[in-house]
Formats: structure tokens, C-alpha cells, sequence
């Protein structure tokens, strides 16, 4: 008998090679979180995800099938999977590919931290607090440290702290306090993050430096920059350019956030969302830096208004 599934999951037909065999790809319409579930119930190894699908055996392809996946063409999943949302870019698996080079410029005695750090952003329970994440932010922190011309110790410390910020991520209830690019995480997670950040970073940078590098995480927990505070503008401006993303793809953000808050009941999630959606709409501003205020305050306010009447819609 047939197992039904609560989302679609696709699967392809098998007929890409590698390692002796053939390979179909699963992946889900809708969500993340879901696709991980079912690859749990079928015993399918955290491993075999390659951030928006899991690539499985062809001996695997019929009783997935029987499980409940739903077998399409190569070309229809691509296409379902590119109109949820949730498909992962070419430039974005390239990012990640980079990502341990991007490490080892930074802190070049311990490639062993940043293989570590990458497993921790790879985590299967994350769906935007994960290595996309990672890498924009790094790629903003670089942007706008050239746009606004930033000594490079500042700029190397926000990079660092990019590395740290949600290293550590268990997704707590919901609340007003705490507001983690704007979502719901719970501030002990970014104290966990920055004891981290002590602990590895300790034994091999300066204390100073390291002192500031749990700093500016800790920063991320409400993103509220001081004035001449160059480091942390580059870490938060960062953190928070997702807010000015084009309406699909925010859309798509605000949907992930909810997927890691999926154990918190609607009604919860929906006012603690609100109440940090409607903190952030009362702020003078957005962002920090002149480049990012300029480039995102109002895509960025538009974005959060829009999000906000929705979570406040009838039903």
C-alpha cells in the first residue's frame, strides 16, 4: 500500500552515473523540512543531501516510489522545484564550494575549524540559517566593505563573526526579544554561537581580536550598530539583506523561517513574528551603513510591511 506523504515529493528516474550506478534526485515542491523528514522515514543518509535534494541509488528508486515519492521527469522536477522556491542556484553551489578556501584565507593554521563550522551550517534541521546563508552573508560583509572603503581589521572581524554568528542555531519559541535577520531565534543560540567563536578562536588568534569577534556576534542578537562601530555595520547590514530581497525570494525566506519553527503552534509563531516585524518597521533605520541604506531601506520596508499584513489577515 502506498504511503501517503503530507507535501510532494518528487523523484526523478535514475539516469545519472557516478560511482558505478545510476542516480535519481528527491526533492520536495514545498518544503525542506518535510524533505527531511521523508528522507529520515526511508533511512536515507544526511550525507546524500546536496542542498535542495537528496541523490539516491537507482536500487532505492522503487520502494521510495512505494513510499510515497512521486515519480516525474528529470525536467518537471526542476521545474516544480524552481517555482517553490526552493531551488539552489548555480551561483549559490558555487558559493559553498568555496567556502572552505574562504576559511583558510582567513585563518589558514586550522582548516579543521572551518570544515567544522561548514558540517555545523550543513545541518539538515536548517532551511535558511544554512550554508546559502553563510555564504551571502559573507558576500555582503565583502560588498559593502569596499563600498564603504572599511579599515581591513574591521572588515576581517566581520568576516570572522559571518563564520560564527549562527553556528550554533536550535530555533527557539518565538518572542519579541531577539531578532536574528529578523526572525525568531531565541538569544541563547547566539550566546552559544559566540561561546563558540571563545572556544575555537581562542587558541589561535589574539585575545583582542577574539574578544571582538564575540562581540559582534552577540550584536547579531538585535542588530542595533553604535555609532563609528564599522565592524558590527558590516556584520548586521549583512545579516539583514535578505529583508530587501526580490519579493519571490523573500517570500521564500520568510517561508524557511517558519519551516524551522515548524514544532511552534501558528498562533505563537504568527505574534512573535509580528511583534518583531512591527520593531523593525518602527526603527529610524534599517541598516547601518550609507551604502545599504541607499541600496536596501526601502525594498527592505516594503518587504516587512507586506509580511507583516499578511501574519495580521484574517486566517
Amino acid at each position: 500500500m502506498r504511503t501517503l506523504v503530507s507535501v510532494a515529493v518528487l523523484i526523478d528516474p535514475p539516469r545519472w552515473p557516478a560511482h558505478g550506478t545510476h542516480w535519481s534526485h528527491v526533492v520536495s515542491d514545498s518544503s525542506v523540512a518535510e524533505l527531511h523528514a521523508f528522507a529520515r522515514r526511508h533511512g536515507i543518509r544526511d550525507r546524500a543531501f546536496d542542498l535542495d535534494h537528496y541523490d539516491v541509488p537507482a536500487e532505492r528508486y522503487d520502494d521510495l516510489v512505494l513510499g510515497g515519492a512521486q515519480p516525474v521527469s528529470s525536467g518537471e522536477l526542476v521545474r516544480r522545484l524552481r517555482r517553490s522556491g526552493l531551488r539552489v542556484t548555480a551561483r549559490e553551489r558555487r558559493a559553498r564550494t568555496r567556502l572552505p578556501a574562504r576559511w583558510e584565507a582567513l585563518v589558514p593554521q586550522a582548516p579543521e575549524v572551518g570544515v567544522d563550522l561548514i558540517a555545523r551550517w550543513s545541518q539538515t534541521h536548517r532551511a535558511y540559517h544554512d550554508v546559502r546563508h553563510l555564504a551571502a552573508v559573507l558576500d555582503g560583509v565583502e560588498d559593502l566593505a569596499r563600498a564603504e572603503d572599511a579599515p581591513p581589521p574591521a572588515w576581517r572581524r566581520a568576516l570572522l563573526a559571518a563564520w560564527f554568528h549562527d553556528a550554533v542555531y536550535d530555533a527557539g519559541t518565538p518572542s519579541a526579544a531577539g531578532a536574528s535577520e529578523a526572525d525568531a531565534t531565541a538569544t541563547s543560540d547566539e550566546e552559544s554561537s559566540a561561546a563558540l567563536a571563545r572556544g575555537l578562536l581562542g587558541p589561535l588568534l589574539p585575545a583582542e581580536e577574539v574578544d571582538d569577534v564575540v562581540r559582534l556576534v552577540l550584536l547579531t542578537t538585535t542588530h542595533t550598530v553604535r555609532p563609528g562601530d564599522v565592524a558590527g555595520s558590516l556584520l548586521c547590514d549583512a545579516d539583514l539583506a535578505i529583508l530587501a530581497a526580490p519579493s519571490e525570494r523573500y517570500a521564500a525566506y520568510a517561508r524557511d523561517v517558519r519551516t524551522e519553527y515548524a514544532h511552534v503552534p501558528d498562533e505563537a509563531f504568527r505574534r512573535g513574528r509580528a511583534q518583531i516585524l512591527e520593531s523593525l518597521l518602527g526603527r529610524d533605520h534599517l541598516y547601518a551603513t550609507t551604502t545599504a541604506r541607499a541600496r536596501w531601506e526601502a525594498p527592505a520596508r516594503a518587504n516587512v510591511a507586506a509580511e507583516l499584513a499578511r501574519l495580521r489577515a484574517p486566517g
